[in-house]
């Protein structure tokens, strides 16, 4: 396999596991997202150091190696984005399998489990414009004050949605016009949705406009705007003019 297959196929089955884990019932709320996460990491580490063992990974449930940072490719996992959501057995979840090489988001598969799809950078969606009010994500449980703030500004329509992943790929299928983050994520929230995103011809960086970096010793990741071209200009100017708290 190369590698948008191997990111399709470790997605996709991460996605068949964590959805048998759920079915089986042997697990609720917080416990359920726990075991998840363990079972879907524990597949995503074997298949990925079997397929690709030169390569370094950066997995939000294992320890944060710094060897990585000297390899110039770097498989960077999340293997359940929105672990609330999965818990209340809710849609809005995914799996985020991204290889960035020499920093950058190169690649990447996104799947979204519950609604029994898959994106990935080598086939993406064409997001169709958007000619009535503009959509603007946020999260469900406590939405970024400078996304509310742009929101006003721009009238756009709140959308509430648990994932990033979810979110980036609502963009793509054109559900949604504008996902600006602000609230703090690290590499494995955006790493794999941006590189389907930016596939997808869409304009993603931090909210400042400055590029998105991967595979840092640090891999906090503060802040994320994605969306059309058209508007990301208009989005940043207004982010640029919101007081400082």
């Amino acid at each position: 396999m190369n590698d948008i297959e191997l990111a399709v196929f470790v997605a996709d089955e991460a996605g068949r596991l964590l959805l048998d884990v759920r079915r089986a019932g042997k697990f609720e709320g917080k416990a359920l997202g726990k075991e998840g996460d363990r079972v879907a990491n524990a597949f995503i580490m074997d298949i990925l150091r079997r397929e690709r063992p030169a390569d370094a990974i950066l997995s939000e449930e294992e320890a944060n190696d710094l060897a990585r940072c000297s390899v110039d490719r770097c498989w960077i996992v999340d293997p359940l984005d929105g672990t609330r959501e999965y818990g209340e057995s809710r849609t809005d979840w995914a799996v985020h399998i991204g290889l960035a090489i020499d920093g950058e988001a190169r690649l990447g598969a996104v799947a979204l489990p519950g609604l029994g799809v898959t994106f990935d950078s080598a086939s993406p969606p064409s997001p169709q414009p958007n000619n009535g009010r503009l959509r603007m994500l946020v999260s469900r449980t406590r939405p970024a004050a400078e996304a509310v703030a742009v929101a006003e500004r721009l009238d756009a329509e709140l959308v509430p949605m648990g994932s990033a992943g979810a979110k980036a790929m609502a963009v793509v299928r054109g559900e949604a016009d504008i996902y600006l983050h602000s609230g703090g994520q690290y590499e494995w929230d955006n790493c794999a949705p941006v590189a389907v995103a930016r596939a997808a011809g869409l304009h993603c960086s931090r909210i400042d406009g400055s590029p998105l970096r991967y595979n840092l010793a640090n891999p906090y990741l503060p802040d994320l705007l994605i969306c059309p071209p058209s508007l990301a200009e208009q989005v940043m100017s207004f982010v640029r003019g919101i007081p400082a708290a």
